[in-house]
C-alpha cells in the first residue's frame, strides 16, 4: 500500500528509537494485523530491558541540553513538526484507520489534532507565564516562575494511536521537556510512523538525540515507566483498571501523573431540545470509532415526552447506516479493533439481555466478504435502568443505552449516576436547562456541553474528567503547568534582612 511505503513503513521494524537513530532489541516480535481485513501489515521489535535502560540515558543526557534552549526556539521546532504533518496528512491518516479501524476521516481529523495542537503549543512557546506579587518587606520582590520537569513518560491508547501523544508532547516540548513514548502494542505501525516523521524535523534542527524516544511492548513496560524515579512525570491514557495501578505506582515514588481514562458520557434530550440536531449528536457520539472513544455516548436520558418519538428517530437512522472498510468513505463505521473487543461486545449485549435490558436494535457479528477480519458488528440499542451494573460499567463498543426521565434534577442525577465523569451533554433550546445543567447543581463531568455531542475534543479547551476518568487535562488552557515545577523567588535588594511576618532576630 502506498501510504504505507510513503510512511518508511517496512515489513520488519525496529521499535526502538531516540531520535533519528534506532536501537537494536532482543524483544520479541509485536505483528500488527488490520481490523479492516485481517491481514498482517508488518512487525515491530518490543523493547528489552537493555534497549530501555539505553532509552532512558540518553534521554536524561538530551533533556539537560533541551532544557536551556529558549522556549520560543523549541516552539519553532514544534511548528516544523505541524508543518510535517500536514504534508502527511493523508498517509498518516490512512494507516490510522487501516491498523485502528476507524473511519478514513475520523483518521485524518485525528491527524488534524495533531497539527492543531503543534499549532497552540506554538504559541504557548511565548506564554509560559508566572506572577509577581508584592512583598511584605520592602524592598523586596517576589514572583513565580516555572521549570521543566525532566522526562515525560507517554502511555496511550489504540483508539487515538496518534493525537492523544501529540497532546502530550507537543506541550512538554515546548515547556523544554523530553518525552519517551509507549504506543499501543495493537498499533505500533502508527508510532513507528510518527517518530519517523518528528525525528527528520529534529535531525535537520541539530535537536538532541534523546529528546523524543519511542518504545513499544506491552503490559510490563508500562510497568517499567511506573515504577521509573527518572520519569518524574507520567501521561497514561486506558482503562480505569489501568489507571489505578499506575498512579498507585507513580504516587508511592511520590511522582506526578496525568490519567485519562474511562468515560460512560450521556447526553439528555429535554422537550426543548432541537431532535434533528440531537439525532446527529447522538448517532455519530455512539457510532463514531465503533464506539471505541472514550467520549462516545453511552446513554441517552431523554425526556418522557418525547422519548416514543426520538426512539424511532434513532431506529430508523440505525437502519441506515452502512458497514464496512473505513477506508471507503461512504461507510459509517467500521471494525472493532480485534476479536477479543468483538467478545466484549458479546457480553455486554448478553448481560445487559439477562440484567432486563431490551435491545430495540439487536447487535450481532457481521459475517460475509467484507467482513472477513470478523472485527464487523452491528451498532445496537437497548433499553435499560442505569442503576443496571452493565451500564454502570463502560463498554468499548457501539452499544447505546435509552432511559427514560421526567424531570431535569432527576436527568441530571442519572447522568452524574455513574462511577466515570468524563463528558456529557444536553439537547435543548432552553437557556435555564442549559445553565442550570451548566451550574455547580449540574454535570459532574470535566466535559459538558449543550447542543453538541459527547464526542471529540477541540484543541485549546482541555480536555479531561472527574471521578473514575482520572482527574487528568490535556492539549489546552494551563493543561502545561502539569508538565512543569512551580519555583517562588523572593528577591530582597535592601540593604538589611528584614524577616517575614515582622519576627526579630538581632545578632
Amino acid at each position: 500500500m502506498d501510504f504505507l511505503q510513503s510512511l518508511g513503513i517496512l515489513d520488519k521494524n525496529q521499535g526502538v528509537s531516540t531520535g533519528s537513530s534506532w536501537i537494536v532489541s532482543g524483544g520479541e516480535d509485536i505483528i500488527s494485523y488490520s481490523p479492516v481485513n485481517g491481514s498482517r501489515i508488518a512487525s515491530v521489535s518490543s523493547t528489552d530491558l537493555k534497549a530501555y535502560e539505553e532509552v532512558i540515558s540518553k534521554a536524561q543526557e538530551a533533556f539537560i541540553i533541551w532544557r536551556s534552549w529558549p522556549s520560543p526556539k523549541r516552539g519553532e521546532i514544534v511548528r516544523q513538526i505541524g508543518e510535517q504533518l500536514r504534508e502527511k496528512k493523508e498517509s498518516l491518516g490512512k494507516l490510522v484507520s487501516y491498523e485502528m479501524g476507524k473511519s478514513l476521516q475520523e483518521g485524518y481529523g485525528e491527524v488534524q489534532e495533531m497539527i492543531d495542537i503543534c499549532d497552540f503549543a506554538v504559541g504557548l512557546s511565548r506564554q509560559l507565564y508566572g506572577l509577581t506579587m508584592h512583598s511584605e518587606r520592602q524592598n523586596h520582590r517576589m514572583y513565580e516562575q516555572w521549570h521543566p520537569l525532566g522526562i515525560t513518560g507517554i502511555i496511550s491508547a489504540f483508539n487515538f494511536p496518534v493525537a492523544v501523544w501529540s497532546w502530550n508532547s507537543a506541550l512538554a516540548w515546548v515547556c523544554g521537556n523530553v518525552c519517551i513514548w509507549k504506543p499501543s502494542e495493537k498499533t505500533p505501525l502508527c508510532g513507528i510512523a510518527v517518530q519517523k516523521i518528528v525525528s527528520e524535523v529534529f535531525k535537520k534542527n541539530n535537536v538532541p538525540e534523546g529528546v523524543c524516544s519511542l518504545i513499544q511492548g506491552g503490559k510490563e513496560l508500562g510497568e517499567w515507566i511506573s515504577h521509573d524515579t527518572r520519569i518524574p512525570l507520567v501521561s497514561a491514557t486506558g482503562s480505569t483498571r489501568m489507571g489505578k495501578a499506575l498512579a498507585t505506582a507513580v504516587a508511592a515514588r511520590l511522582g506526578k501523573s496525568i490519567l485519562e481514562l474511562g468515560g460512560n458520557n450521556a447526553i439528555i434530550i429535554t422537550p426543548n431540545a432541537d431532535l434533528d440536531m440531537a439525532l446527529v449528536g447522538s448517532v455519530f457520539g455512539a457510532v463514531g470509532t465503533a464506539g471505541q472513544r472514550c467520549t462516545s455516548t453511552r446513554r441517552l436520558i431523554i425526556h418522557e415526552s418525547v422519548y416514543n418519538t426520538f426512539r424511532e428517530k434513532l431506529i430508523k437512522a440505525y437502519s441506515q447506516l452502512r458497514i464496512g472498510d473505513p477506508l471507503n468513505t461512504h461507510n459509517h463505521v467500521g471494525p472493532l479493533i480485534d476479536h477479543a473487543a468483538v467478545n466484549m461486545y458479546l457480553q455486554a449485549i448478553q448481560q445487559c439481555k439477562q440484567q432486563g435490558g431490551h435491545f430495540l436494535v439487536e447487535g450481532g457479528v457481521l459475517e460475509g466478504p467484507e467482513y472477513t477480519s470478523g472485527c464487523y458488528v452491528k451498532p445496537c440499542i437497548a433499553e435499560v435502568n442505569n442503576t443496571m451494573s452493565i451500564v454502570q460499567n463502560e463498554t468499548f463498543a457501539p452499544i447505546l443505552y435509552l432511559i427514560k426521565y421526567s424531570r431535569l434534577e432527576e436527568a441530571i442525577q442519572l447522568q452524574n449516576g455513574v462511577p466515570q465523569g468524563l463528558s456529557s451533554s444536553i439537547m435543548t433550546l432552553n437557556m435555564r436547562e442549559a445553565e442550570q445543567f451548566l451550574s455547580y447543581a449540574g454535570s459532574d463531568c470535566g466535559i459538558a456541553n449543550v447542543n453538541i455531542g459527547t464526542s471529540g475534543a477541540e484543541i485549546g479547551g482541555a480536555f479531561g474528567g472527574e471521578k473514575e476518568t482520572g482527574g487528568g487535562r490535556e492539549s489546552g488552557s494551563d493543561a502545561w503547568k502539569a508538565y512543569m515545577r512551580r519555583q517562588t523567588n523572593t528577591i530582597n535588594w535592601s540593604n538589611h534582612l528584614p524577616l517575614a511576618q515582622g519576627i526579630q532576630f538581632d545578632l
